[in-house]
C-alpha cells in the first residue's frame, strides 16, 4: 500500500513538472513576468529596444513649461522638500495634472533626459509644468517655453 502511495504522489509530482512545463500551472515567476508594465522601470532595460519603449510613450502635444528654484518667494515654507516629500534635485517637475512618481520626457528641450513629477503648483497653473533649478538664475533664463511632453 505504501509503495502505491509513493507511486501516486511521485505521478502526481512528474504530471505537474509536465504542465507546469507546458505552461499550465503558473508559478510566481510567471505571474511576475506578466506584471503590468508600471511595475517596472522599463526605459533602464537594455533588453526592450526603442521602439517598444515608445509603443508605451503618451505624447501631450501642447504644454506650458516654466522653471523654479528653492527660494522661499518660489514655494512654500520647506523650499527643499518637494509636495512628494522627497528633496528637491535636478530632475524633479512639479505638475497637478499627473500622479507622483510618472516619469515624462520634453525631447524638444532636454532630449532623452528624464524627469520624475515629484512637486505640485498652485491650482492656477492646473494645465502647467514647472522644472525645478537650483539655481534662481538659470530658471528665470528658462523662462516659459510651450512644446511636447512624453508621458512615459
Amino acid at each position: 500500500m505504501k509503495q502505491k502511495t509513493i507511486n501516486s504522489l511521485f505521478a502526481i509530482v512528474i504530471v505537474g513538472i509536465a504542465f507546469s512545463r507546458a505552461g499550465a500551472i503558473r508559478g510566481a515567476a510567471d505571474y511576475h513576468a506578466n506584471m503590468p508594465e508600471d511595475y517596472f522601470n522599463i526605459s533602464d532595460s537594455s533588453l526592450i529596444s526603442e521602439a517598444a519603449l515608445h509603443k508605451r510613450t503618451k505624447i501631450v502635444e501642447s504644454v506650458y513649461i516654466t522653471a523654479y528654484s528653492s527660494r522661499p518667494q518660489e514655494t512654500d515654507d520647506t523650499p527643499f522638500i518637494t509636495a512628494s516629500g522627497s528633496h528637491v534635485r535636478d530632475g524633479v517637475v512639479a505638475a497637478n495634472w499627473l500622479p507622483f512618481g510618472t516619469r515624462i520626457r520634453i525631447p524638444a528641450l532636454f532630449g532623452n533626459k528624464v524627469f520624475i513629477v515629484e512637486d505640485r503648483m498652485h491650482r492656477r497653473n492646473a494645465d502647467k509644468l514647472d522644472i525645478w533649478f537650483a539655481s534662481t538664475k538659470d530658471a528665470i533664463h528658462f523662462g516659459v517655453k510651450k512644446t511636447k511632453v512624453e508621458i512615459l
